[in-house]
């Protein structure tokens, strides 16, 4: 099941920092660990994408709100690069799986198949496993820092109201926000632009995936959708 709500409301945020007057994102999941974007073109890749087609696919997007800069696949294993994979489920298609020991984030398609994310999952002490589901979606979500943050880093006060959507927030250009029975749990799967995060335990709780493995993931995704998280 999920931690309590006290840790809970550390998932969504759990440090914070600042850059050039700014958030810094790779402080912003991380707590005292270190570091934490084109759409994916028609479908995904197999064992053999060369560089180039990686490139491609994890390339600028051209958002409605803010334009998303591509990311540097050179900084990410080329095993967590989207891809298509045979992953055996009872789960209906559409259920999206966390597998935080291999840190990875499964969209089931059917028929043994599995669109496979590379993501960043939660740390020691923060990880939790369950079922839940989308309770709701958002673009370019405001980031609220929990109390229990700002008492711990009073320089997250200003932002007490909420920090606006944008490339500097933490959340990213998308959100999936993970209800329990009705309740919002404070743990999502949200947008990432840093690339050296990708395959590392960093969070309090959250998943993050490239931005561009999360708009692809978003796209598909509807509200009430089964999220299932594995034990570590």
């Amino acid at each position: 099941m999920i931690i309590d709500g006290r840790n809970a409301g550390v998932g969504e945020a759990a440090s914070f920092g600042r850059r050039s007057g700014l958030v810094d994102r790779r402080s912003f999941l991380v707590g005292s660990a270190v570091s934490l974007g084109a759409l994916g073109l028609g479908g995904c890749a197999g064992d053999g994408m060369s560089l180039a087609e990686a490139q491609q696919m994890y390339g600028p997007v051209p958002d409605k709100k803010f334009a998303i800069p591509a990311a540097d696949v050179t900084k990410v294993d080329r095993k967590y690069w989207r891809r298509t994979v045979r992953y055996e489920s009872k789960e209906e298609p559409g259920t999206i799986i966390v597998d935080p020991a291999n840190y990875y984030v499964y969209r089931i398609e059917g028929d043994g198949n599995a669109t496979r994310y590379g993501a960043n999952v939660g740390r020691d002490g923060f990880r939790w496993n369950g079922d839940a589901y989308v309770g709701r979606k958002s673009e370019w979500a405001t980031w609220t820092p929990p109390p229990e943050m700002i008492k711990r880093q009073p320089e997250a006060a200003k932002y007490a109201r909420g920090m606006p959507g944008g490339l500097d927030n933490p959340l990213g250009a998308r959100t999936l926000h993970l209800y329990q029975n009705g309740k919002y749990t404070l743990y999502t799967i949200y947008a990432s632009s840093d690339e050296e995060s990708i395959g590392s335990g960093i969070t309090s709780g959250c998943v993050g995936l490239l931005s561009q493995d999360m708009i692809d993931l978003y796209d598909q995704t509807p509200v009430k959708t089964k999220v299932v998280v594995l034990p570590a």
